[in-house]
């Protein structure tokens, strides 16, 4: 899973226009804490440095929570997918348009983003 993830990943970062990921997991037959660790995995291995967004729903879901906090990457997980699109779309457009001021953003996940 974990290659499959981070080739998917790679995919996606091919395209500059990418400016945020939003990846929607409902763990019914996957566990989320699984998906969560490929997630993980690709996001270090790649050196992912555009804010990922993941809605997490079903199965080991307060594990997989738990992995992606403690990871300290720019990860930001969500129960709720209309409040993951919204907060993908918001971090998007700061990216753009720092992309297009030519200003480099780096995003530091506040603690109180990652407990909801």
């Amino acid at each position: 899973m974990r290659y499959q993830i981070q080739e998917a990943f790679k995919i996606i970062l091919s395209d500059p226009k990418v400016t945020a990921i939003l990846v929607n997991i409902f763990g019914g037959i996957m566990r989320c804490d699984v998906i969560a660790e490929g997630i993980i995995n690709a996001a270090k291995n790649l050196n992912i440095q555009i804010p990922v967004i993941v809605r997490l729903q079903g199965t080991k879901v307060n594990e997989a929570r738990k992995l992606i906090a403690d990871s300290g990457l720019r990860i930001v997980p969500r129960d709720d997918l209309d409040e993951a699109a919204q907060l993908v779309v918001q971090l998007s457009e700061i990216v753009a348009l720092a992309k297009r001021a030519g200003v480099e953003v780096k995003f530091d996940i506040p603690k109180y983003m990652l407990e909801k």
